[in-house]
């Protein structure tokens, strides 16, 4: 719990306020019942005439008053206070999320990420206002209740204090019973969050390949065990109220029978008793008000300790220990030296096995192979998305784990396999390569990456707002616009990972061409399956099982590479059949 009291210092004043004024209001309902009873047993049963009523009446206004005025500012400061504190939970764990490598995103996965940005930090702002509304409320109830019934009648108050410890008792129980089911209800909600993640994303897929019935199904199934989870957990809450109305409801009846005994036998007032009967009421009321309060804080507990467990978690990856943390990629020289690389430490296999090679400032590399060599796995070492098992990566003579994160992931453009882009204009997309970028540069990345054309022909041209992932252009649109927005960044080392399979061949040689002629100080490493796409490279790598197979040119790769000259082969002979 340490960890999140700099969350609240911010807001100390209202976490004091909240509680406290909530103390007024609570000294206002302490007041009322007996006042009410000396109005009753006074001003009447004696006769004290009606000026006593007056001032009683006058007193119990008051009371009233500062009763309004304490409950709603009580309740204003602290839902302020819980809002402002989810508000920034939220942030951290966001902030946290932003830090994490591929490695720790696969281990919580995505919709397990987004529930606990928003439904546990939701649960833990609830129970928070909770807390801070009843903080001194239910205490303060239980606490004045039972002085002011002792101080009215003894014998009756007995009867509080058999009824408070089989309630505590009880409430105990139910915490003990309902911590579980809760934290199994999240998970449930985490397995229905990504299903529903999973879905939306993909439902292009879905709707081309006709199944969705199937997905219809999973999601009812998801649906489903979040349903069941929920009735097993809230069966405890169903439980709660009608226990503790019985108990209220028990304690009133035999207060009732032995107070009236008391009135009867002339030992108290009916205005006493009145007291009495409110006094009870409002005390095991604000025990049914702890209980709740209590039900919710074992559903905000798992909730808090998922979000623990993320404000926990140790990047894999991170610039701590850098030695070089000032300095920049200038060059763009990259050298493997006897890398190795699996993505789960206990997996017996690699996915890269000792790779060695160098590229020298302003080359351009191909990098060709079937599909699960390790081309992808490679390249994303560069910029460390992932660190390597075994051996060690230098840009410009430089272990890459000396430099800061920043400055190395600065200094490296990356096209991604999958092409992301994100809700906004193009322009805004665009811009996630230089935010200070002028329109003239925006147009001239998209023209160097022949996006400038089809941009041009939309009627708002980059002023056009994408759907959720650029759902309202084509894959080779989507294609050259992440090209585009790469070259914006003017980085010293350029990786497009197969960033040019769904354009013509035409296009994508007037894009080779526009990177040999405008980038010549970039080094460029091109991930292909055509080998066309990378046939005047001064070097392509050649991979197979993880290994390198094969270096040097095209020509010399053909006399030396068995590989390289099958895959060769066998795209010339599809072109053939095409033709």
């Amino acid at each position: 719990m340490k960890r999140y009291l700099k969350f609240i210092k911010p807001y100390t004043l209202f976490f004091i306020l909240g509680p406290t004024l909530m103390l007024t209001e609570v000294l206002g309902e302490i007041l009322l019942p007996r006042i009410m009873g000396n109005m009753l047993d006074i001003g009447i049963g004696e006769g004290a005439g009606m000026g006593y009523i007056t001032r009683q009446a006058l007193l119990m206004l008051g009371s009233i008053i500062v009763l309004i005025c304490g409950g709603i500012g009580g309740h204003y400061f602290s839902i302020k206070a819980a809002v402002n504190f989810s508000s920034d939970v939220r942030k951290a764990v966001f902030d946290k999320i932003q830090t994490f490598s591929f490695k720790n995103i696969d281990e919580f996965s995505t919709g397990s990420l987004v529930t606990r940005l928003t439904n546990d930090v939701t649960q833990v702002m609830n129970l928070t206002r909770m807390a801070l509304i009843m903080a001194m409320r239910s205490p303060g109830l239980m606490i004045g209740g039972v002085i002011m019934a002792c101080s009215i009648n003894m014998q009756l108050a007995m009867i509080l204090l058999v009824m408070i410890p089989v309630l505590a008792a009880a409430i105990i129980i139910l915490l003990k019973i309902s911590f579980p089911r809760f934290n199994t209800m999240q998970q449930k909600l985490d397995n229905l969050n990504s299903r529903t993640q999973e879905n939306i994303t993909n439902v292009r897929v879905i709707k081309s390949f006709v199944r969705n019935d199937l997905e219809i199904e999973r999601f009812e199934e998801s649906s489903r065990d979040l349903r069941d989870a929920t009735l097993n957990a809230l069966k405890i809450v169903v439980c709660t109220m009608p226990v503790m109305t019985l108990a209220v409801n028990i304690a009133t009846v035999v207060t009732i029978w032995r107070g009236g005994n008391y009135v009867v036998w002339g030992g108290m007032g009916i205005g006493s008793l009145s007291a009495i009967i409110q006094y009870i009421t409002q005390i095991l009321s604000s025990l049914m008000m702890v209980s709740m309060v209590i039900i919710n804080s074992s559903r905000a507990a798992a909730s808090l300790k998922r979000i623990s467990a993320v404000l926990d978690a140790e990047p894999d990856i991170n610039d701590e220990h850098a030695a070089h943390k000032d300095k920049l990629v200038e060059a763009g020289k990259i050298e493997f030296r006897h890398v190795s690389f699996k993505y789960y430490k206990n997996r017996e296999d690699n996915v890269l096995t000792d790779i060695s090679f160098t590229v020298d400032h302003g080359e351009t590399v191909g990098i060709v192979g079937v599909t699960g060599s390790g081309k992808t796995s490679l390249v994303q070492l560069i910029p460390r998305l992932y660190d390597p098992t075994e051996g060690e990566i230098l840009v410009d003579d430089v272990n890459v784990k000396d430099y800061s994160l920043y400055n190395l992931r600065e200094g490296v453009g990356m096209v991604l396999q999958k092409n992301v882009l994100f809700s906004g204009s193009i322009e805004d997309n665009l811009r996630w390569g230089d935010a200070d970028a002028s329109m003239d540069e925006i147009r001239g990345a998209a023209r160097s990456a022949q996006a400038d054309g089809f941009v041009s022909t939309f009627t708002d041209g980059y002023n056009m707002e994408l759907g959720q992932g650029g759902v309202n252009v084509s894959g080779g649109q989507k294609q050259r616009l992440c090209i585009a927005r790469a070259l914006l960044k003017k980085p010293k080392i350029l990786i497009l990972d197969d960033s040019t399979s769904a354009v013509d061949t035409a296009t994508e040689s007037q894009i080779r061409k526009t990177l040999s002629e405008e980038l010549k100080d970039t080094t460029k490493i091109i991930i292909a399956q055509r080998i066309s796409s990378v046939v005047n490279a001064d070097k392509i790598i050649v991979m197979n099982d993880g290994r390198i197979v094969g270096e040097g040119t095209h020509d010399e790769l053909m006399k030396s590479s068995e590989d390289y000259r099958e895959i060769y082969y066998s795209q010339a002979d599809r072109e053939k059949e095409v033709g």
